[in-house]
């Protein structure tokens, strides 16, 4: 090769290699990611946090928190987490575990007596119900992973999941027939995570929202995490959305599994499977925790034997859902979301922590593509 020809070829070689670079690197921004999905009304608007070990490393907003008022979504947006809840009871739950006042194979029934008397119903049809004991009660561990066999709620928390007192939710599970054997299916169960709360009260002595504030939200410096928002967290309450009857617009509905107004004590009961609303960046400090093993700012919150069973994998090969206890296990990250569409990642091996928080009750379009989006740059951008 002469040395023209060798000239040019580098030259074309360095500009390929520029072009690979460009289209390998992650957009400057979550927003100019996002922010396409707002104008095809396909998101409302959203919270897009990443954060690290021990700092928030991105915090970005799109769209709107109201948009009939065109009220942009301010960055401490406050959003009804829903199910997310489950992950922080859960951790609550092995605090005792480390104290050694519970285990985690421990029957439910050796502190909730109610549960003494619990069946399996193994046939049912419109002539009769055949109901069984089950082959062991039920334990901590299966409650806490939805192996338990308990439904996701009994007939009487109607119309709402938060109208009932913790104990009294309780002891209608308890007479409630479990749908299968317990250890043998996954039943998505929030009856199961209320049970495990109000373990928490019968050991401890404490209401359950007294013992997660005291042990949890208050040292973490969760100050936006409560079951009961104030009239000033409500007016930073972020609308909820979903598609309308064309599918191709967002209309605002209400959260129907919750008692209005959010703000009253009176006849709005904590749902720790469920009920709790918070920030992005609350949510963050509660993650990082966990991204570090069970301590944070110094503080241990949890043993490492703890954070291990809480994010490893406790349902059996034989069911398809990976589940730990109050959370999702993937192959690399655990995490929740929540019945609007909000969601928290840990990722211990890149050593971030990923937040999406929006308020969907479903998505026109390609709306639902905006989370794993952001999740895939947020990956790419700031893995280790």
């Amino acid at each position: 090769m002469n040395r023209a020809a060798f000239t040019v070829w580098s030259c074309l070689w360095i500009v390929c290699l520029s072009v690979s670079n460009a289209v390998a690197e992650p957009p400057g921004s979550a927003a100019s990611l996002l922010q396409p999905f707002v104008e095809r009304e396909e998101l409302a608007g959203a919270v897009a946090l990443v954060a690290g070990r021990d700092e928030i490393l991105s915090t970005e907003t799109v769209g709107y928190a109201d948009i009939a008022k065109q009220k942009k979504m301010p960055p401490d947006a406050m959003f009804w987490i829903a199910s997310q809840s489950k992950g922080m009871t859960a951790a609550a739950v092995m605090m005792l575990v480390d104290e050694g006042k519970i285990s985690l194979d421990d029957p439910v029934e050796k502190y909730l007596p109610e549960f003494r008397s619990q069946m399996v119903l193994v046939e049912e049809d419109e002539h009769h119900r055949l109901l069984k004991k089950p082959t062991h009660p039920i334990t901590i561990r299966e409650v806490l992973s939805h192996m338990s066999g308990l439904p996701f709620k009994s007939a009487v928390e109607v119309p709402t999941l938060d109208a009932l007192p913790l104990a009294t939710a309780v002891r209608s599970y308890a007479i409630t027939p479990l749908q299968t054997q317990p250890g043998t299916h996954y039943q998505y169960s929030n009856a199961g995570i209320n049970t495990a709360a109000r373990i928490i009260e019968v050991v401890t002595g404490a209401p359950y929202e007294d013992f997660m504030q005291q042990r949890l939200f208050d040292p973490l410096g969760m100050k936006d995490t409560t079951f009961w928002p104030s009239e000033q967290q409500v007016a930073r309450l972020a609308k909820s959305y979903r598609p309308d009857e064309s599918k191709q617009h967002l209309v605002e509905f209400p959260l129907t599994q919750l008692t209005y107004p959010l703000t009253s004590h009176n006849g709005r009961f904590p749902m720790p499977a469920g009920g709790l609303f918070s920030t992005a960046q609350d949510t963050a400090k509660f993650c990082q925790m966990l991204l570090n093993e069970g301590e944070l700012n110094g503080r241990r919150y949890l043993s490492k034997a703890a954070f291990q069973e809480l994010t490893s994998r406790q349902t059996p090969e034989t069911v398809k859902q990976s589940y730990g206890l109050g959370l999702s296990v993937g192959p690399d990250w655990f995490g929740h979301g929540g019945a609007h569409a909000t969601n928290m990642e840990v990722h211990p091996e890149q050593g971030i922590v990923i937040i999406w928080m929006v308020q969907h009750g479903g998505f026109p379009g390609k709306g639902a593509q905006a989370k794993n989006k952001f999740r895939d740059w947020a990956l790419q951008r700031y893995s280790k």
